[in-house]
């Protein structure tokens, strides 16, 4: 887990660098003003979408964490993956805009969920082939075995 966070952590103070890089990239293929103007765009839809969209969310969290309940911070719902999406598209850059789409298109969104969040959630069920387990009885429960009628 600790390598996670550093790589995490990495990749946290690298984006702006990275974003940097790719503004340039971006700058030198369509100019700084059309370059600009797609960065501003993607602020204020990000805006847009926050006010809109995640307002909602955003006061069922606030009700939720009032009483108690951190279940409504799971970003696997729909409302999440757009509060998640609006904020990234508020944050300016390429990179960041990038990933707020995968996070608002469905179909996207539904792909990234299913590899990244499905198999990261432990409710305590291991699907194993049948030849790879076999039953032991529970030493603390009456042998069933005993009870079961004859064929």
């Amino acid at each position: 887990m600790i390598n996670v966070a550093k790589y995490a952590l990495l990749a946290l103070l690298a984006l702006p660098f990275l974003e940097l890089a790719v503004f340039v990239a971006v700058t030198a293929m369509i100019g700084f003003g059309w370059a600009l103007s797609l960065v501003a765009a993607g602020s204020t839809i990000g805006l847009l979408i926050l006010r809109h969209a995640g307002g909602s969310h955003i006061a069922r969290m606030r009700v939720a964490l009032d009483q108690g309940s951190f279940t409504a911070l799971q970003v696997d719902t729909s409302g999440g993956a757009i509060l998640m999406g609006g904020i990234l598209l508020l944050i300016p850059g390429f990179i960041t805009d990038i990933a707020a789409l995968c996070l608002l298109i469905p179909p996207l969104r539904h792909a990234m969920f299913g590899r990244v969040v499905a198999p990261a959630r432990n409710d305590g069920i291991v699907d194993l082939p049948p030849e790879q387990w076999h039953q032991v009885p529970d030493p603390s429960l009456p042998d069933q075995r005993r009870h079961e009628p004859k064929r």
